[in-house]
């Protein structure tokens, strides 16, 4: 069998100190997940006075926001393929910019029906960038640490949510303009163009696409600033033998190697959008038709989103100390079991402490997805595979409001939480059957990266 050149950069930057490289990578894509939860609920926030505004249906609401989700699909299937093509660090850059754009587009929304094609399109630059932001932060990080650098960018991203809701809170009731401030602050995530000067392309990728000279620049220059701020750098494992990879596109859909990874996660991200966002999204509106005052539902429904960067930052402390694919089967069960019992019980306290815990291990599930999803990928289609896998879990949300309320009118308020109880556990179950695990190999890269060898000089040619 014929063997590919290799510049070993997956082994190089495994056995890497943490230093300003990654410090400053870690800011600009928190920065960027910051302005994207920050945008992704603003419609949400100004619908009720562009409803009033433009004399708009329930449905048309409706309408918009399901559309989005199905904007949220294409943006990351697209972008998935962008990123095996032209670059992790490009596509990032493009799909931050072009959020940013439509957000500001949204400014001058004329009618509900512009409003809504605005959204679309911002929707599919939110989703876009994610997909490409959780393999960019996979594939530059060492393997024993990039979890937990995967969840501090959440911890600090999704204070984007609150921050949002406060200006929101503070600016919508200005005047009968001023909702539209809230989606030009969605626009400041244009200044992540400040950080792009100082990223680096993954060389893994520049590596799987044959271009071997630029991977070897950006690791030399990698390691010299490494080795300038930690001294001499560990000597890198060998790299192991490998055939020419497939071509990137989706005909790696024919390959097992792709295919089942692919399915797998598809299952995962399915599950986790139709469970958060079931819950989520109709908490309050639910309470409120029990009998709760809806000033209550709201109230309590804040106190349990405090868990929120509290769930991250427990992801951050636990997804590299344990196999991952276990962390979250855990999760999903208390996820379960504390929706459940949420929709169970109308005693306020007994309430927020159960939100609580969905919310806190919600998001923690979501920061060790985002890390567990680009392992099952090889580089050439890490990118693709968890795109598409991401990208069906959004659009799932296009139809999953419509099964929570035909199970709410059909059968009762019980049995919308008991559902989105059974769609956590059969995710649980899914991966607990037939997820792979993935520490052993992250363990061996900690391993070789923590004994003593010989040393390796910072741009030494492999």
């Amino acid at each position: 069998m014929q063997h590919i050149r290799t510049t070993n950069a997956a082994n190089r930057l495994d056995r890497l100190p943490i230093s300003k490289f990654h410090k400053t990578t870690l800011l600009a894509v928190a920065f960027a997940y910051f302005f994207e939860f920050a945008d992704i609920n603003t419609f949400a926030i100004t619908a009720p006075v562009v409803r009033e505004q433009w004399s708009a249906e329930v449905n048309d609401i409706a309408y918009v926001t399901s559309t989005s989700f199905v904007g949220m699909f294409i943006g990351a299937v697209v972008a998935g393929g962008l990123a095996d093509r032209l670059g992790r660090k490009r596509t990032l850059t493009w799909t931050t910019l072009w959020f940013t754009l439509w957000s500001f587009a949204c400014v001058f929304a004329w009618d509900i029906w512009s409003l809504g094609v605005f959204r679309v399109l911002t929707s599919a630059g939110l989703s876009a960038m994610t997909v490409v932001a959780v393999v960019y932060i996979s594939e530059l990080f060492p393997s024993a640490k990039r979890g937990k650098f995967q969840a501090y960018a959440i911890v600090i991203g999704i204070c984007g949510t609150p921050a949002t809701n406060l200006i929101a809170s503070a600016v919508v009731p200005m005047a009968d303009w001023s909702w539209r401030l809230v989606y030009l602050w969605g626009t400041l995530g244009v200044f992540f163009l400040l950080f792009v000067r100082k990223l680096e392309e993954s060389p893994q990728w520049l590596e799987a696409r044959g271009r071997h000279e630029e991977a070897e620049a950006v690791l030399a220059r990698i390691e010299a600033s490494a080795s300038a701020e930690h001294g001499a750098l560990p000597e890198a494992r060998e790299p192991v033998p490998q055939a020419p990879a497939v071509k990137p596109g989706l005909g790696m859909l024919k390959d097992k190697k792709f295919l089942y990874p692919t399915i797998l996660l598809s299952v995962l991200w399915v599950t986790q959008t139709i469970g958060f966002f079931g819950y989520s999204s109709w908490a309050p509106t639910l309470l409120a038709a029990e009998g709760v005052s809806v000033e209550d539902s709201i109230f309590y429904v804040a106190l349990t989103t405090v868990g929120a960067p509290l769930g991250s930052f427990l992801a951050a402390m636990v997804t590299d100390r344990f196999e991952r694919k276990w962390c979250l089967v855990v999760f999903g069960v208390v996820i379960a079991a504390a929706g459940l019992m949420y929709g169970l019980t109308f005693t306020p306290v007994l309430i927020v402490v159960f939100g609580f815990l969905v919310n806190l291990f919600e998001r923690g599930y979501t920061a060790l997805a985002y890390a567990y999803s680009p392992e099952l990928f090889n580089t050439s289609g890490r990118s693709l595979g968890t795109s598409i896998a991401y990208g069906l879990g959004r659009l799932s949300n296009a139809v999953g409001p419509l099964m929570i309320a035909g199970i709410y009118n059909g059968i009762g308020y019980e049995a919308v939480f008991m559902f989105i109880a059974g769609t956590w556990t059969l995710g649980a179950l899914v991966l607990a059957f037939f997820g792979p695990a993935t520490r052993r190999q992250r363990l061996a890269a900690a391993s070789e990266a923590d004994t003593p060898t010989r040393s390796r000089p910072a741009a030494t040619t492999p």
